[in-house]
């Protein structure tokens, strides 16, 4: 680049920097920011949070936390003797690092330090902190968390939403996961397929099978079109309640929108007849898969 006479700027530099820690090759990319140095280049706050994310993601969270307490200590401009100072990224890369790792009270603390610096925490922020939550098994400050939202006017997106929904239902709090559904829509949330297969899963594992018919209808009635996994949560929950002959009805169901049922599919069925003790179905049905191209592997 240089042997043309172009001199590279300092986004040719980030664009470097961020390449290296896409690859979690960090030490090259700190050698990047000295060669920036070296040509009178000097690494800007977007420089920085893109090597401290890069740290994270390589589990050099220390070395993470002694960049972000040194930036200020750094300068933007040669001329202008001012700090590089850290902004909503700089913290949202922290909270989103201490949540993967289940540190609640340290995320807790980083949003202090964010709120401290004059940083409003972003709907990012709130979302990292909500899933962080319900992974950690307390939907309790998770919801806390959604009604401080709510406050501010900010929205959870859905896969948080699915998040929470999803822990409702591992701690078998049915009738709460739905009411959050019920309020989230009204306050304009859109539910989706995994919403919903949530929820199927959710009540035919504690044998409300009507309910979890009644919300698939629902599902479709709002013109959510069911992928096959779905389609396999409530065969398998049909099965699971004994009632296998409507899981077969559920799979010609599949086959008439022209999809596919994989090797799951099939298996699910076929366990669900043997649980029944109608072993003549299971192997008429086997047969049937067998002739329609079904392969047999070591669960079938």
């Amino acid at each position: 680049m240089k042997g043309s006479g172009v001199s590279p700027n300092r986004n040719t530099y980030n664009i470097l920097v961020h390449g290296y820690c896409k690859l979690r090759w960090s030490k090259e990319a700190a050698e990047v920011v000295e060669l920036m140095r070296a040509n009178d280049m000097v690494p800007n706050i977007w420089t920085y949070n893109t090597i401290m994310r890069g740290l994270c993601d390589e589990g050099k969270v220390k070395e993470a936390i002694s960049l972000r307490d040194d930036i200020e200590s750094l300068r933007v401009m040669p001329d202008e003797g001012k700090g590089v100072k850290p902004n909503a990224v700089t913290h949202n890369i922290m909270v989103k690092w201490y949540c993967k790792e289940g540190k609640m009270d340290e995320a807790s603390c980083v949003v202090a330090k964010m709120v401290e610096s004059g940083f409003s925490p972003d709907c990012f922020t709130y979302n990292t902190m909500i899933n962080g939550y319900c992974k950690a098994g307390n939907p309790g400050e998770a919801f806390k968390i959604m009604d401080e939202m709510g406050r501010k006017g900010l929205k959870m997106d859905t896969f948080t939403l699915n998040t929470i929904v999803h822990k409702l239902c591992m701690e078998k709090l049915l009738k709460e996961a739905y009411e959050l559904t019920v309020k989230t829509t009204k306050r304009g949330y859109i539910l989706d397929e995994v919403t919903y297969g949530t929820l199927i899963m959710g009540y035919f594992k504690n044998d409300q099978s009507n309910k979890a018919l009644k919300l698939w209808d629902e599902m479709k009635e709002k013109g959510i079109i069911p992928s096959v996994v779905t389609y396999n949560t409530i065969i398998g929950g049909l099965c699971h309640s004994l009632k296998t002959d409507q899981a077969v009805d559920k799979l010609n169901e599949l086959l008439d929108k022209g999809l596919a049922p994989d090797e799951a599919t099939c298996n699910i069925i076929i366990h669900g007849f043997c649980r029944e003790g109608a072993l003549e179905k299971a192997f008429l049905f086997y047969n049937r898969m067998v002739e329609n191209s079904f392969k047999p592997d070591v669960i079938t």
